[in-house]
């Protein structure tokens, strides 16, 4: 069972930046593929990024943030992190990360969840 704890979000205003991390415990870290997902207030969880297991060389982004989020993590650390920058209002959301198997966009690749952080953006 791996447990995970998002922190960083906030509001932030349009053009701005937040790091956000998550913190994995009760598994071994660095086999699970790691995904960044996000919830809008009446609108389905999509996908933001995901990053392969182990040395974390595969990284894919959804196309609305890709150029301006980078996904990264640090074994060492048991942590995923999601680098955002230009922020845009429409990024308005609950930050989700997730741990599977492989580095897919469909939350059923995902088998564990956190419970998820807000960013508020600001216009």
């Amino acid at each position: 069972q791996v447990h995970l704890v998002e922190s960083g979000g906030g509001l932030v205003q349009a053009g701005g930046s937040l790091r956000l991390s998550c913190v994995a415990s009760g598994g071994t870290f660095s086999r699970y593929a790691m995904g960044w997902f996000r919830q809008a207030p009446g609108k389905e969880r999509e996908f933001v990024a995901t990053i392969s297991n182990w040395s974390g060389s595969r990284t894919y982004y959804a196309d609305s943030p890709k150029g301006r989020f980078t996904i990264s993590r640090d074994n060492a650390k048991n942590t995923v992190y999601l680098q955002m920058n230009g922020l845009k209002p429409e990024d308005t959301a609950v930050y989700y990360c997730a741990a599977g198997s492989n580095p897919y966009s469909s939350t059923s690749s995902y088998n564990y969840w956190g419970q998820g952080t807000q960013v508020t953006v600001s216009s």
